[in-house]
């Protein structure tokens, strides 16, 4: 690989940028992608980049040519060190996703309860720029609390989060929605936040509102342009 592009690659993925490389396997030809949408190959560039895996792809001469795709770790941030969160965080751990929690409560944020996990007593919207928001990150407010998960949604809208989901029934999103309209928000970014959250499996316990969360978050980052 050259130098420039391992160097400008190096810099897409220092700021969590999503980057393919296209190789051409006859010539070795190299060229690095980081907007699909200017690319002849934005399709199967789109693909690739949805399903995280390299692959290969043919040019429009005909050419044989590697996509390989460099993503960045996909983050969960919870707010809300409740009882979902103590199920939900390790799922997600072993699937991959960077998981932190945030609750500025101390006495639901204890290490006691959520071992091995990167845990913020805190309030999100002033940890926001450490935890890192971005496009490469889902989040969920479980807290039921409007003054910790407001602040929150907000700032999970604004930094683009490819997935943003918020306890409570429709009557309590209904009043959600009426409070972030009141703070400012488009009522477009609030189309986003899925409410209530998880896939609609008939949930009862904390566990499988888990379960319905992650399999919500998963189809939002592997079909992202279907509303489920």
């Amino acid at each position: 690989m050259r130098l420039d592009l391992l160097s400008r690659l190096n810099a897409a993925r220092a700021a969590r940028q999503a980057a393919t490389v296209v190789t051409d396997l006859r010539t070795g030809d190299q060229r690095l992608v980081l907007d699909p949408s200017a690319d002849p190959l934005a399709q199967a560039i789109g693909r690739a980049l949805v399903s995280g895996k390299s692959c290969m792809a043919k040019e429009s001469s005909g050419e044989d040519v590697f996509l390989n795709v460099h993503l960045p770790s996909p983050r969960l941030v919870i707010v809300g060190a409740v009882h979902v969160s103590q199920t939900l965080a390790p799922i997600a751990t072993s699937l991959g996703y960077e998981v932190t929690i945030v609750d500025p409560r101390t006495a639901f944020a204890s290490p006691e309860r959520f071992p091995d996990v990167d845990l913020r007593a805190e309030w999100l919207d002033l940890a926001s720029p450490s935890v890192g928001l971005d496009a490469f990150t889902a989040f969920a407010a479980l807290t039921h609390d409007p003054k910790i998960d407001d602040p929150a949604l907000i700032a999970a809208l604004a930094a683009g989060c490819f997935y943003v989901g918020a306890l409570g029934s429709r009557k309590t999103h209904a009043a959600r929605r009426e409070r972030l309209i009141a703070a400012g928000v488009d009522e477009g970014a609030l189309g986003r936040i899925r409410a209530p959250i998880g896939l609609p499996i008939g949930a009862a316990s904390p566990a499988e509102i888990a379960v319905a969360i992650i399999a919500e978050i998963t189809a939002a980052l592997r079909r992202p342009g279907e509303r489920l």
